[in-house]
């Protein structure tokens, strides 16, 4: 059985991240970013797993997301991300292997490029890569931009939303894992359980690091690098995953047949068991930095 508990981090910028570990800190470290909307919740079954597997899983709150505490001045950068990515893995005590969606995935790619010595012993890209379907892009941002201000009148509501918006995905028979993804504000009304500012504001989700930003952090890396692609992405195509294998020879590949750009949530079994059998060949003293 994992142990479960609960930990807090301090961003160089003085805000608290909130995560969820789950089995022995003494075992090898995976650190769960979530991408952008979503929260630490969205990991959870990925995290179970690999914790019976023997790793200690670190589910993270990014910030402005989740119970992480919101940024006053809106500095929701990249770059902002990156360097909590770094904060949270020297807490940790070891080089955590970061597996990133999206926004976490962006994030933990570029922050390889701000340090000399890797603070990472590994990199899980999860749908994403330096160049992208910009339709795809505004696609997700227009999602989140919806219902800012009225947000939703009940749980069964805001599930109508998302199932027009994915329709591949089967509806779930409980929406107590949606539940942790809104918050009940004072009004009575359900509103996404992130701080609206990440989508308003200019250094928000439109503020997308630079494409050569992007693709020198991903020519300069040297860490163990898996891509998990959702075969019905609408991000990331199989032109964008052979580009990304042409900048990093070394890295992995698992295509998610079934799975959309949020794979971990379409496909949960077998992108768990795709990074799993990565994790498996990690040698011991990379796995551990």
């Amino acid at each position: 059985m994992t142990r479960l508990r609960e930990l807090r981090f301090r961003t160089d910028d003085g805000l608290e991240l909130v995560a969820d570990a789950y089995g022995e800190p003494a075992n090898r470290c995976v650190l769960f970013q979530h991408g952008g909307g979503q929260t630490r919740h969205s990991w959870k079954g990925s995290a179970e797993a690999l914790a019976a597997a023997g790793w200690y899983a670190v589910t993270l709150d990014l910030r402005g997301h989740g119970d992480s505490d919101w940024s006053a001045a809106g500095d929701y950068a990249l770059e902002r991300y990156a360097r909590d990515s770094l904060c949270v893995a020297k807490a940790l005590g070891q080089p955590p292997v970061v597996v990133g969606a999206s926004l976490g995935g962006i994030s933990g790619l570029l922050a390889t490029a701000l340090t000399e010595v890797p603070a990472f012993a590994a990199l899980v890209l999860v749908d994403v890569t330096p160049t992208m379907n910009p339709e795809g892009v505004e696609k997700i941002i227009g999602f989140m931009g919806e219902r800012l201000e009225e947000g939703f009148s009940s749980l069964e509501e805001a599930a109508d939303a998302i199932a027009t918006y994915l329709p591949h995905r089967p509806r779930p028979k409980s929406l107590e894992g949606l539940r942790k993804n809104l918050r009940e504000t004072g009004d009575g009304r359900f509103r996404w359980h992130w701080d609206p500012k990440f989508v308003t504001t200019r250094t928000g989700s439109r503020a997308l690091a630079s494409q050569p930003d992007l693709i020198a952090a991903t020519r300069a890396l040297q860490i163990p690098t898996l891509l998990v692609r959702g075969r019905m992405s609408e991000l990331v195509s199989e032109e964008h995953a052979d580009q990304f294998r042409e900048l990093v020879p070394h890295a992995a590949y698992a295509d998610v047949s079934g799975a959309g750009h949020m794979v971990a949530g379409d496909r949960n079994d077998a992108f768990t068991d795709a990074v799993a059998a990565f994790l498996a060949g990690l040698p011991e003293d990379e796995a551990r930095g």
